[in-house]
């Protein structure tokens, strides 16, 4: 009877078997959490390192902006001190670097002949220019302006305000190569009516726009610099 009952129940499977199974399961799983995980480290590592670098090459551009706004300011307040006498007496101005000179001074109204007045002014620069531009390994840019008016039509000699231009940055340009300026470190521009500093409205803004300045530049700016003033 105890022998029918035991043939008729099945025999259940190992608990080892089942044990196992599951061991699989529990270990695939970790697996791809373990997967997942580094994964996103990794990616978070990759993120950071480039958060960090963005921040790093930030920085350094800051910094050299800094550096380089300095050294302009140093440059400035140079050119400044040195042109301390003829700025006192109110001869030039210097705005940006930039030495101006009214072209009244220099010049009659339509005329690229330099005026006596105007020849003591540039006289007045060379020694501080001399000086500034030995020290600092510079050239002088010089430019010409002028008003919005066209050339009178009596006046012949040039054929617009574009060639008035640049006969009266030429005149300035001999005249301080004269005068003792090496001419290895000057060089002329004409830039006519453009660049204006007032408005072409009134006399006096005409006035103002009628003018010749005088810029040093660092040696490597001087093939481009007429079209970045």
């Amino acid at each position: 009877m105890k022998d029918d009952i035991d043939a008729g129940v099945e025999p259940s499977a190992p608990a080892w078997a089942v044990f196992g199974d599951l061991m699989s399961v529990l270990l695939g799983a970790f697996v791809l959490i373990l997967v997942g995980v580094i994964g996103m480290q990794l990616e978070l590592s990759t993120k950071l390192e480039t958060e960090v670098k963005k921040r790093l090459d930030l920085s350094s551009k800051l910094e050299t902006e800094v550096q380089q706004r300095e050294v302009e300011t140093q440059r400035r307040e140079a050119l400044e001190h040195a042109l301390a006498v003829p700025l006192a007496a109110g001869q030039v101005t210097l705005i940006d670097g930039r030495i101006g000179i009214s072209g009244s001074v220099l010049f009659a109204l339509n005329s690229d002949q330099l005026q006596p007045e105007g020849r003591k002014v540039l006289q007045s620069l060379i020694a501080p220019l001399s000086a500034y531009l030995k020290e600092h390994d510079e050239v002088l840019m010089v430019s010409g302006f002028t008003d919005d008016q066209p050339i009178h039509e009596n006046n012949r000699r040039f054929a617009d305000n574009w060639e008035l231009s640049a006969q009266r940055a030429l005149t300035v340009t001999r005249a301080l190569i004269n005068d003792g300026i090496s001419p290895e470190i000057v060089f002329a521009a004409a830039f006519g009516e453009q660049r204006p500093v007032a408005a072409n409205t009134d006399e006096a803004g005409r006035a103002n726009n009628r003018r010749v300045e005088i810029a040093p530049i660092p040696k490597s700016s001087n093939a481009g610099a007429a079209t970045s003033e």
